[in-house]
């Protein structure tokens, strides 16, 4: 295993893996190497060989350990800080998809011969080999995903779920479609990286912003954006003010690849707010001190009071009020329960978590300049 080298010229080994230097460019000058990778406590990514392709905005961070011949697309991020991620040979990560852990709980492992396609989320999970993870797919924390499974576009993996091996699953919750054999998996896996095209447009320059704020490089803002103290944009999101402006509270935090789109009215996100992983955002109010899970979908005109909890791969209405109070859930979202004093605590530790993180990724990202 390489820690951010090739085998030709640069130093190999775990030792250097584990006293890593100022964060810089994984294979030096290499133009398959990821647009960019930190360290996360230390810790840079390993890679058993040069990748075949890493795309504009990826990004990889931390404890991640990466199989021979992977391919990383645009705005891919594979992001492990807290736990471990590690991917096996032949992984491919579509455009604007990311694999990331839970800080305190689980790491991420992949097995070989993994694609996963574009917009999706592999969080905190276990994915066994010759998995083809379509479009739009969210899998939560815990899941166990077993060899020679495909996952239908638009599909949500619920927390702890196991998956068994040789099935096509789908829907939200995904549930076994029909048994499937390895040639058509690997069939739909081709079919799927075909697909790939052209992915997303160079990064704009970033705004200026208060020195407490954390913006990754890899991240597009454009319009009017303002963001509030101690706030944080992660990697590979896309903020564009087309319209109106995009209003973000202090200590709220963006997590990766989220895309959010102001055409009329704008878009505004109260304070100590959490807005998770691929989340797509129209015209909206958002509140304070809410959490919006992986891969939802806020609809123009929706306007989501303080202290919500909206629930992973979750859609709402054009127009829908969401009370506060409560926890959201389903397509379009509904009360699935009240907001109790464990709940809040979690989305409170979260946002706390996320404001350590932008201070590091801050000094750990201008090192890397």
């Amino acid at each position: 295993m390489l820690p951010c080298a090739t085998r030709a010229g640069l130093p190999s080994g775990a030792e250097k893996r584990r006293r890593a230097g100022p964060a810089r460019n994984c294979i030096e000058d290499d133009p398959v190497s990821p647009d960019l990778i930190l360290p996360y406590e230390g810790v840079l990514p390993v890679f058993a060989s040069r990748p075949v392709w890493c795309g504009r905005g990826s990004t990889v961070i931390g404890a991640a350990t990466i199989g021979a011949q992977a391919w990383i697309g645009d705005d891919g991020v594979i992001r492990a800080d807290g736990q471990s991620v590690t991917v096996g040979e032949r992984f491919w990560l579509g455009h604007r998809s990311t694999v990331h852990i839970a800080t305190f709980t689980h790491g991420t492992l992949c097995g070989d011969r993994v694609t996963v396609g574009r917009n999706s989320v592999v969080h905190a999970c276990t994915v066994g080999s010759d998995v083809v993870i379509e479009d739009d797919v969210v899998i939560l924390d815990g899941a166990a995903i077993g060899d020679g499974v495909v996952i239908e576009a638009g599909s949500t993996v619920f927390p702890r779920a196991e998956l068994p091996a040789g099935f096509v699953y789908g829907g939200t919750p995904a549930k076994p479609r029909r048994p499937i054999e390895r040639a058509e998996v690997a069939e739909r896996a081709e079919r799927l990286r075909e697909g790939m095209g052209e992915g997303t447009a160079l990064p704009a320059a970033p705004p200026e912003v208060d020195e407490t704020v954390f913006v990754a490089r890899t991240a597009r803002l454009r319009g009017r954006v303002s963001l509030g103290a101690g706030s944080s944009v992660l990697f590979s999101c896309d903020l564009h003010a087309e319209v109106g402006p995009i209003v973000v509270g202090a200590d709220t935090n963006i997590q990766d690849n989220t895309v959010i789109r102001s055409r009329a009215e704008g878009v505004v996100i109260g304070r100590d707010t959490t807005i998770g992983h691929n989340v797509r955002i129209g015209d909206c109010r958002i509140g304070a001190r809410c959490l919006i899970g992986i891969g939802a979908s806020i609809a123009p005109g929706t306007v989501i009071a303080d202290e919500v909890m909206l629930a992973a791969g979750a859609t709402t209405d054009p127009g829908q009020l969401l009370e506060g109070g409560h926890l959201w859930g389903g397509r379009p979202a509904r009360i699935l329960g009240p907001l109790d004093a464990d709940k809040r605590a979690m989305m409170a530790r979260i946002v706390e978590g996320y404001c350590k993180h932008g201070r590091e990724y801050r000094v750990a990202q201008a090192e890397a300049e």
